[in-house]
Protein backbone atom coordinates (compact mmCIF):
# COMPACT_ATOMS: atom_id res chain seq x y z
CA UNK A 1 0.00 0.00 0.00
CA UNK A 2 2.72 2.47 1.01
CA UNK A 3 4.83 1.97 -2.08
CA UNK A 4 1.75 2.21 -4.28
CA UNK A 5 0.75 5.58 -2.81
CA UNK A 6 4.30 6.94 -3.02
CA UNK A 7 4.66 5.81 -6.64
CA UNK A 8 1.20 7.10 -7.55
CA UNK A 9 1.90 10.45 -5.88
CA UNK A 10 5.19 10.75 -7.73
CA UNK A 11 3.51 9.94 -11.03
CA UNK A 12 0.78 12.49 -10.42
CA UNK A 13 3.38 15.13 -9.57
CA UNK A 14 5.75 14.44 -12.46
CA UNK A 15 2.85 14.45 -14.86
CA UNK A 16 2.67 18.22 -14.24
CA UNK A 17 6.04 18.90 -14.13
CA UNK A 18 9.98 23.37 9.94
CA UNK A 19 11.44 24.78 11.75
CA UNK A 20 8.67 26.72 13.39
CA UNK A 21 8.28 27.56 17.09
CA UNK A 22 5.48 25.50 18.54
CA UNK A 23 3.28 25.34 21.60
CA UNK A 24 3.07 21.87 23.08
CA UNK A 25 -0.28 21.48 24.79
CA UNK A 26 -1.24 19.01 27.47
CA UNK A 27 -3.71 16.82 25.61
CA UNK A 28 -6.13 16.65 28.50
CA UNK A 29 -6.03 20.37 29.39
CA UNK A 30 -8.56 22.50 27.48
CA UNK A 31 -6.88 25.71 28.63
CA UNK A 32 -3.54 24.53 27.26
CA UNK A 33 -5.21 23.61 23.97
CA UNK A 34 -6.75 27.06 23.70
CA UNK A 35 -3.41 28.71 24.47
CA UNK A 36 -1.67 26.61 21.83
CA UNK A 37 -4.22 27.63 19.20
CA UNK A 38 -3.92 31.32 20.13
CA UNK A 39 -0.14 31.17 20.06
CA UNK A 40 -0.16 30.14 16.39
CA UNK A 41 -3.32 31.80 15.16
CA UNK A 42 -1.38 33.65 12.46
CA UNK A 43 -0.49 30.35 10.80
CA UNK A 44 -4.16 29.45 10.43
CA UNK A 45 -4.58 32.76 8.59
CA UNK A 46 -1.65 32.05 6.27
CA UNK A 47 0.89 34.36 7.93
CA UNK A 48 4.24 32.65 8.51
CA UNK A 49 7.79 32.89 7.11
CA UNK A 50 8.13 30.97 3.87
CA UNK A 51 10.53 28.00 3.81
CA UNK A 52 14.11 29.05 3.17
CA UNK A 53 14.87 25.81 1.33
CA UNK A 54 15.08 26.42 -2.44
CA UNK A 55 14.03 22.88 -3.40
CA UNK A 56 10.54 22.33 -4.84
CA UNK A 57 8.02 21.45 -2.16
CA UNK A 58 5.61 18.59 -1.53
CA UNK A 59 2.83 19.30 0.98
CA UNK A 60 1.40 16.56 3.22
CA UNK A 61 -1.66 17.48 5.31
CA UNK A 62 -2.45 15.31 8.34
CA UNK A 63 -5.24 16.64 10.55
CA UNK A 64 -4.32 15.47 14.03
CA UNK A 65 -2.41 12.85 16.00
CA UNK A 66 -3.96 9.78 14.39
CA UNK A 67 -3.49 10.96 10.81
CA UNK A 68 0.07 12.04 11.58
CA UNK A 69 0.95 8.60 12.92
CA UNK A 70 -0.71 6.97 9.92
CA UNK A 71 1.21 9.24 7.55
CA UNK A 72 4.56 8.50 9.17
CA UNK A 73 5.69 5.62 6.90
CA UNK A 74 4.55 7.54 3.82
CA UNK A 75 6.44 10.68 4.86
CA UNK A 76 9.54 8.65 5.68
CA UNK A 77 9.35 7.03 2.24
CA UNK A 78 9.02 10.40 0.53
CA UNK A 79 11.97 11.79 2.49
CA UNK A 80 14.10 8.81 1.52
CA UNK A 81 13.09 8.44 -2.11
CA UNK A 82 12.61 12.08 -3.15
CA UNK A 83 15.62 13.94 -1.68
CA UNK A 84 15.41 16.62 -4.35
CA UNK A 85 12.16 17.85 -2.77
CA UNK A 86 11.45 19.41 0.58
CA UNK A 87 8.40 18.33 2.58
CA UNK A 88 5.92 20.52 4.37
CA UNK A 89 3.65 18.76 6.87
CA UNK A 90 0.61 20.59 8.22
CA UNK A 91 -1.84 19.72 10.98
CA UNK A 92 -4.81 21.46 12.59
CA UNK A 93 -4.38 20.44 16.25
CA UNK A 94 -1.69 20.90 18.92
CA UNK A 95 -1.40 17.14 19.43
CA UNK A 96 -0.83 16.61 15.72
CA UNK A 97 1.71 19.42 15.67
CA UNK A 98 3.65 17.96 18.60
CA UNK A 99 3.75 14.57 16.90
CA UNK A 100 5.10 16.04 13.66
CA UNK A 101 7.96 17.67 15.54
CA UNK A 102 8.64 14.54 17.58
CA UNK A 103 8.76 12.25 14.54
CA UNK A 104 10.40 14.45 11.92
CA UNK A 105 12.02 17.42 13.65
CA UNK A 106 13.84 19.70 11.23
CA UNK A 107 13.58 17.25 8.34
CA UNK A 108 10.23 18.80 7.40
CA UNK A 109 8.76 22.29 7.36
CA UNK A 110 5.79 22.43 9.71
CA UNK A 111 2.97 24.93 10.20
CA UNK A 112 -0.74 24.72 10.93
CA UNK A 113 -2.99 24.26 7.92
CA UNK A 114 -4.95 27.38 6.94
CA UNK A 115 -8.59 27.91 7.67
CA UNK A 116 -10.58 27.31 4.52
CA UNK A 117 -11.09 30.93 3.58
CA UNK A 118 -9.89 32.28 0.21
CA UNK A 119 -7.41 34.70 1.77
CA UNK A 120 -5.84 32.27 4.24
CA UNK A 121 -5.55 29.54 1.61
CA UNK A 122 -4.02 31.84 -1.00
CA UNK A 123 -1.47 33.20 1.47
CA UNK A 124 -0.45 29.68 2.50
CA UNK A 125 -0.10 28.56 -1.10
CA UNK A 126 1.99 31.62 -1.98
CA UNK A 127 4.40 30.84 0.85
CA UNK A 128 4.64 27.09 0.25
CA UNK A 129 4.28 27.00 -3.56
CA UNK A 130 3.67 23.22 -3.49
CA UNK A 131 4.03 21.01 -6.55
CA UNK A 132 1.90 18.32 -4.92
CA UNK A 133 -0.66 18.37 -2.09
CA UNK A 134 -1.14 14.98 -0.43
CA UNK A 135 -4.14 14.98 1.93
CA UNK A 136 -4.52 12.18 4.46
CA UNK A 137 -7.89 10.48 5.03
CA UNK A 138 -10.84 12.61 3.84
CA UNK A 139 -10.18 16.29 4.42
CA UNK A 140 -12.15 17.95 1.64
CA UNK A 141 -12.11 21.75 1.79
CA UNK A 142 -13.46 23.59 -1.26
CA UNK A 143 -11.22 26.67 -1.13
CA UNK A 144 -8.07 24.67 -0.52
CA UNK A 145 -8.78 22.28 -3.37
CA UNK A 146 -9.86 25.04 -5.77
CA UNK A 147 -6.91 27.36 -5.20
CA UNK A 148 -4.35 24.52 -5.10
CA UNK A 149 -5.42 23.29 -8.53
CA UNK A 150 -5.79 26.82 -9.85
CA UNK A 151 -2.14 27.38 -8.91
CA UNK A 152 -1.01 24.28 -10.79
CA UNK A 153 -0.64 22.00 -7.76
CA UNK A 154 -1.63 18.37 -8.17
CA UNK A 155 -3.81 16.93 -5.38
CA UNK A 156 -3.91 13.37 -4.00
CA UNK A 157 -6.33 12.09 -1.36
CA UNK A 158 -4.36 9.33 0.39
CA UNK A 159 -5.58 6.61 2.74
CA UNK A 160 -9.06 7.81 1.80
CA UNK A 161 -12.09 6.41 3.55
CA UNK A 162 -15.75 7.34 3.32
CA UNK A 163 -18.46 5.80 5.48
CA UNK A 164 -22.04 5.44 4.30
CA UNK A 165 -23.08 8.13 6.76
CA UNK A 166 -20.43 10.58 5.53
CA UNK A 167 -21.30 9.83 1.91
CA UNK A 168 -24.94 10.64 2.64
CA UNK A 169 -23.86 13.94 4.17
CA UNK A 170 -21.79 14.87 1.12
CA UNK A 171 -24.67 13.82 -1.14
CA UNK A 172 -26.84 16.56 0.38
CA UNK A 173 -24.46 19.04 -1.26
CA UNK A 174 -24.04 17.11 -4.47
CA UNK A 175 -22.94 20.01 -6.66
CA UNK A 176 -20.26 21.25 -4.25
CA UNK A 177 -19.06 17.70 -3.57
CA UNK A 178 -18.73 16.93 -7.28
CA UNK A 179 -16.72 20.10 -7.85
CA UNK A 180 -14.38 19.21 -4.97
CA UNK A 181 -13.85 15.69 -6.26
CA UNK A 182 -13.12 17.10 -9.72
CA UNK A 183 -10.07 18.84 -8.21
CA UNK A 184 -8.50 15.53 -7.12
CA UNK A 185 -5.97 13.87 -9.40
CA UNK A 186 -6.00 10.64 -7.43
CA UNK A 187 -8.13 9.12 -4.68
CA UNK A 188 -6.22 6.29 -2.99
CA UNK A 189 -9.06 4.54 -1.17
CA UNK A 190 -8.60 2.18 1.75
CA UNK A 191 -11.21 -0.27 0.46
CA UNK A 192 -13.66 -0.96 -2.33
CA UNK A 193 -16.65 0.23 -0.28
CA UNK A 194 -15.11 3.68 0.09
CA UNK A 195 -14.04 3.69 -3.55
CA UNK A 196 -17.59 2.98 -4.68
CA UNK A 197 -18.95 5.79 -2.51
CA UNK A 198 -16.47 8.26 -3.99
CA UNK A 199 -17.48 7.19 -7.49
CA UNK A 200 -21.14 7.45 -6.54
CA UNK A 201 -20.58 11.05 -5.45
CA UNK A 202 -19.12 11.93 -8.84
CA UNK A 203 -15.41 11.09 -8.69
CA UNK A 204 -14.02 10.06 -12.06
CA UNK A 205 -13.65 6.25 -11.95
CA UNK A 206 -10.18 6.36 -13.51
CA UNK A 207 -8.97 8.57 -10.66
CA UNK A 208 -10.10 6.21 -7.89
CA UNK A 209 -7.80 3.35 -6.88
CA UNK A 210 -8.04 0.90 -3.98
CA UNK A 211 -4.61 0.81 -2.33
CA UNK A 212 -5.41 -0.29 1.22
CA UNK A 213 -4.57 1.43 4.51
CA UNK A 214 -1.17 2.94 5.27
CA UNK A 215 -1.68 1.96 8.91
CA UNK A 216 -0.62 -1.55 7.94
CA UNK A 217 2.74 -0.13 6.87
CA UNK A 218 3.52 1.20 10.35
CA UNK A 219 6.66 -0.25 11.94
CA UNK A 220 6.51 -0.73 15.70
CA UNK A 221 9.54 0.74 17.45
CA UNK A 222 11.69 -1.57 19.55
CA UNK A 223 10.97 0.57 22.60
CA UNK A 224 7.23 0.11 22.16
CA UNK A 225 7.65 -3.66 21.85
CA UNK A 226 9.78 -3.70 24.97
CA UNK A 227 7.18 -1.72 26.90
CA UNK A 228 4.46 -4.11 25.73
CA UNK A 229 6.49 -7.12 26.82
CA UNK A 230 7.05 -5.53 30.23
CA UNK A 231 3.32 -4.82 30.59
CA UNK A 232 2.46 -8.40 29.67
CA UNK A 233 4.93 -9.72 32.23
CA UNK A 234 3.76 -7.36 34.99
CA UNK A 235 0.09 -8.19 34.49
CA UNK A 236 0.68 -11.89 33.70
CA UNK A 237 -1.27 -11.51 30.47
CA UNK A 238 0.05 -14.74 29.00
CA UNK A 239 -1.96 -16.70 31.58
CA UNK A 240 -5.15 -14.59 31.45
CA UNK A 241 -7.83 -14.03 28.82
CA UNK A 242 -7.53 -10.49 27.49
CA UNK A 243 -10.17 -8.29 25.83
CA UNK A 244 -9.11 -4.94 24.34
CA UNK A 245 -11.57 -2.20 23.41
CA UNK A 246 -9.74 0.46 21.41
CA UNK A 247 -10.79 3.98 20.34
CA UNK A 248 -13.93 3.80 22.42
CA UNK A 249 -16.55 6.54 22.63
CA UNK A 250 -19.16 7.40 25.22
CA UNK A 251 -21.06 5.35 26.43
CA UNK A 252 -19.19 2.37 25.02
CA UNK A 253 -16.81 2.06 27.96
CA UNK A 254 -19.66 1.66 30.46
CA UNK A 255 -21.60 -0.76 28.22
CA UNK A 256 -18.52 -2.89 27.65
CA UNK A 257 -17.75 -3.07 31.35
CA UNK A 258 -21.32 -4.06 32.13
CA UNK A 259 -21.23 -6.76 29.43
CA UNK A 260 -17.95 -8.15 30.73
CA UNK A 261 -19.29 -8.32 34.26
CA UNK A 262 -22.54 -10.05 33.19
CA UNK A 263 -21.05 -12.58 30.77
CA UNK A 264 -20.72 -16.24 31.87
CA UNK A 265 -17.14 -16.25 30.60
CA UNK A 266 -16.32 -13.34 32.89
CA UNK A 267 -17.70 -15.23 35.87
CA UNK A 268 -15.69 -18.30 34.89
CA UNK A 269 -12.53 -16.23 34.47
CA UNK A 270 -12.58 -13.64 37.24
CA UNK A 271 -8.91 -12.87 36.66
CA UNK A 272 -9.45 -11.95 33.02
CA UNK A 273 -7.96 -8.63 31.93
CA UNK A 274 -10.18 -6.06 30.26
CA UNK A 275 -8.25 -3.24 28.63
CA UNK A 276 -9.94 -0.12 27.25
CA UNK A 277 -7.88 2.31 25.21
CA UNK A 278 -9.86 5.52 24.72
CA UNK A 279 -8.25 8.73 23.41
CA UNK A 280 -6.38 10.55 26.16
CA UNK A 281 -8.99 13.24 26.67
CA UNK A 282 -11.60 10.54 27.41
CA UNK A 283 -9.58 8.58 29.98
CA UNK A 284 -11.07 10.46 32.91
CA UNK A 285 -14.55 9.51 31.68
CA UNK A 286 -13.45 5.86 31.61
CA UNK A 287 -12.55 6.09 35.29
CA UNK A 288 -15.95 7.58 36.04
CA UNK A 289 -17.60 4.74 34.11
CA UNK A 290 -15.71 2.22 36.25
CA UNK A 291 -17.05 3.82 39.41
CA UNK A 292 -20.61 2.93 38.39
CA UNK A 293 -19.87 -0.78 37.92
CA UNK A 294 -19.71 -2.79 41.17
CA UNK A 295 -16.77 -5.18 41.61
CA UNK A 296 -14.81 -3.65 38.69
CA UNK A 297 -11.36 -2.37 39.57
CA UNK A 298 -9.92 0.27 37.26
CA UNK A 299 -6.43 1.63 36.90
CA UNK A 300 -4.66 3.68 34.26
CA UNK A 301 -1.44 2.21 32.89
CA UNK A 302 0.04 5.65 32.33
CA UNK A 303 -0.05 6.52 36.03
CA UNK A 304 -0.24 3.23 37.88
CA UNK A 305 2.04 0.26 38.20
CA UNK A 306 -0.63 -2.00 39.66
CA UNK A 307 -2.38 -4.74 37.73
CA UNK A 308 -6.07 -4.36 36.81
Amino acid sequence: MLAAIAVSAARVHHASDLQRPTATAAAGDPAAHAAAYRHRLAERLGFFPAPSDARPLLWVHAVSLGETLAARPLIERLLAQMPDYQLAVTTTTPTGSSQVQKLFGERVFHVYAPWDTPGAVRRTLRRLQPRLLLIMETELWPNLLHHARRGGCRVVLANARLSARSAAGYARFAGLTRRMLDQLDLIAAQGEDSAQRFRGLGAAPERVRVLGSVKYDLAIDAGVRQAADELARRWALAARPVVVAASTHEPEERLLLEAFRASPRSAASPDGARCAAPPRRRRQRLRISCCWIPSVNCCCFTDSATSP
